[in-house]
């Protein structure tokens, strides 16, 4: 079974996401930016009463203080976060650990320091992050073959152009806006899903 990954902040409002998170996806991470630490703990433990009662996991971006105080089941580190080695170390075998992986070398080296998954693009122009580099499907075949832990697709996806990284051999799909400002994202979730289960995942 392949990944339906979200990403989302609180500005899409807590019923969209009630709405996804009841839609059914796998990993919800939460990505906040220019807020105060302390509105992202509160953001990130009223996530995490949300998903109790639902078979999602949460993820944090970025902070490892936040997802240790909040609960949550994992982080997802950048190339400039905490390594992943010294996340690993702190936080032992039992959370899950992310990392951005957009080279070969990248991919490899979380996989060696502990990472459970790996996200890789961008895939195509995302409104989430103006300044991401597109990743070719030659790179992430690369990617997939030198560090075969699960990666999900990111950037800019959606249900119409996600068949391209399913094609390559991506084992999930990582979504923001593709679904929270689809005109019914519920509906969103389930056509994704879909599309998914084309590819077995």
């Amino acid at each position: 079974m392949g990944w339906l990954y979200l990403i989302a902040d609180f500005s899409c409002g807590e019923n969209v996401i009630e709405t996804v998170l009841a839609a059914g996806v796998d990993y919800i991470q939460l990505r906040e930016k220019d807020i105060s630490s302390a509105e992202y703990l509160r953001r990130a433990k009223r996530l995490r009463q949300m998903t109790v009662n639902c078979n999602t996991k949460l993820i944090i971006n970025d902070r490892l203080d936040i997802a240790l105080l909040s609960g949550a089941d994992g982080v997802h580190l950048g190339q400039s976060d905490i390594p992943v080695k010294d996340a690993r170390t702190y936080l032992g075998t039992g959370k899950i650990i992310g990392a951005t992986a957009k080279t070969v070398e990248q991919a490899r080296q979380a996989m060696a320091d502990g990472a459970n998954y790996l996200g890789s693009g961008a895939w195509f122009p995302t409104e989430t992050k103006k300044d991401a580099v597109p990743i070719s499907e030659e790179v992430y075949r690369a990617i997939l073959t030198e560090a075969p832990i699960p990666n999900v697709a990111v950037g800019g996806i959606t249900a119409v152009n996600g068949r391209k990284p399913l094609e390559c051999g991506a084992h999930g799909l990582a979504i923001s806006a593709g679904i929270l400002k689809a005109e019914d994202p519920y509906f969103e979730v389930k056509k994704i899903r879909r599309l998914m289960a084309e590819f077995g995942r």
